[in-house]
């Protein structure tokens, strides 16, 4: 199993970004996967959930604000974040667990003031 995140980046205070995770060795159709971040001394959070096609579950602090969906043609799961705020500053990961937690690289968002 694979995962690899792409999107991340620098940007102000009320923008967006899209990440990107792109999964392999999976039957990508029906595997859940979650998008995690982790900022500076603090632990892991679960950002984002989607099962199957159209189940999704979000963290408080983000929703209204992050949307998670996927393309199973592109076996990909994005997280279209808007109006981002600093406490958004974090490395993001992609998860899927199969018997064990198989996670992507990260990629980093920082969120200016």
């Amino acid at each position: 199993v694979q995962l690899v995140e792409s999107g991340g980046g620098l940007v102000q205070a009320g923008g967006s970004l899209r990440l990107s995770c792109e999964v392999s060795g999976v039957t990508f159709s029906i595997t859940t996967i979650n998008w995690f971040r982790q900022a500076p001394g603090k632990q892991r959070e679960l950002v984002a959930t989607i099962v199957g096609s159209d189940s999704t579950n979000y963290a408080d602090s983000v929703k209204g604000r992050f949307t998670i969906s996927r393309d199973n043609a592109k076996n990909s799961v994005f997280l279209q974040m808007n109006d981002l705020k600093p406490e958004d500053t974090a490395v993001y990961y992609c998860n899927t667990y199969r018997g064990f937690n198989y996670w992507g690289q990260g990629t980093q968002v920082t969120v200016s003031s």
